[in-house]
């Protein structure tokens, strides 16, 4: 275990917040339920919210001492992740958002992993599990190879060192040594400070066992949006670190060039170049009847990972140069 003379070492659990009131107290709730038997403390990272977020966030602040409130004007991910380390008083950072939520012995594993691997950043399943009937077939696509490639946070698999994990628990002098949290991404920052953790020699490390339960999002626009940023701030991450080109990431854009080259070929020329289209969305059906879990599913799941895949890769070739951050 993490040890300082005897005594486990304390956990700051940070977490950057903006419009999360459907969330926020249970997510809020099962991290001070943990059963971390080390001190930790949770700070929130409030950005301008819209909704009730701040009036609750006082409210747990205002009932348990643990809870720590920080300003982050600018609403932005990595910035208000950055001030909320800024403000932590412990060695460990763990890195929770606002619309997830923890399994009650996360922070006694993930200090255990941090200590028996020599990680410097550890992390495990990103579980998604919906609320409503599109929430759950979006879960169950983000769960599936057929949506998100053999990504393990997302499917799951063997314990061992990776590329990135799911939010983190980090070592803080090797997070403070990298920089941070490049705060010019708006989407990526876990994927782009993870290459920069490995770069400088530490072992980012995935376990099975870490298990967070992440809300997916409620309407197809919303999944659109999220699956384009993705995409295009991706390839951000790919022209900064040279090298950093992963071909799981590759497969989208070359799915929707091949479709859309496949479409127009087959209604200016021959009916026969739209056998490709034609077996992707064959095979996304056949994929949805397979891991479909109700009738809904079976139906809408085509049209969700139509959309995570075609939008992704949308994002990622249209991403604009000025996009181009912290290069090498």
């Amino acid at each position: 275990m993490n040890l300082i003379s005897g005594e486990l070492l304390g956990i700051s659990v940070v977490l950057p917040i903006l419009n999360e009131e459907r969330y926020l107290e249970d997510t809020v709730a099962a991290i001070l339920a943990q059963d971390y038997a080390g001190e930790f403390e949770v700070i929130l990272a409030l950005g301008p919210s819209k909704d009730r977020t701040d009036e609750i966030a006082a409210r747990i602040a205002e009932s348990d001492s643990r809870v720590i409130l920080v300003a982050n004007p600018t609403g932005r991910t990595a910035v208000g992740l950055n001030v909320a380390i800024a403000a932590a008083k412990f060695p460990i950072i763990s890195r929770i958002d606002g619309h997830a939520q923890i399994s009650k012995n996360y922070l006694a594993i993930a200090a255990k992993l941090l200590a028996n691997t020599g990680a410097v950043n550890v992390g495990g399943v990103m579980n998604a599990v919906g609320k409503n009937r599109f929430e759950r077939a979006v879960a169950t696509a983000m769960r599936s190879p057929l949506g998100v490639g053999a990504s393990r946070f997302h499917t799951g698999g063997s314990a061992g060192p990776a590329d990135t994990v799911y939010l983190g628990t980090f070592s803080k002098s090797a997070l403070l040594e990298a920089g941070g949290f490049d705060e010019r991404f708006t989407r990526a920052q876990d994927w782009e400070l993870n290459f920069r953790l490995r770069k400088n020699g530490g072992t980012v490390w995935f376990d099975p066992s870490l298990i967070v339960t992440y809300r997916p999002r409620s309407s197809l626009r919303a999944l659109a949006k999220q699956y384009f940023q993705y995409g295009t701030w991706r390839r951000a991450v790919s022209r900064s670190h040279k090298g950093s080109v992963n071909l799981r990431y590759l497969a989208p854009p070359t799915a929707l060039v091949i479709n859309l080259a496949s479409l127009i070929l087959g209604a200016l020329f021959s009916p026969i170049f739209l056998i490709p289209v034609a077996i992707y969305l064959f095979s996304l059906v056949l994929g949805s009847l397979i891991i479909g879990m109700s009738l809904f599913e079976k139906i809408f799941l085509p049209i969700v990972l139509l959309t995570m895949h075609m939008v992704w890769g949308a994002g990622y070739l249209l991403s604009p140069k000025r996009l181009k951050v912290g290069g090498q």
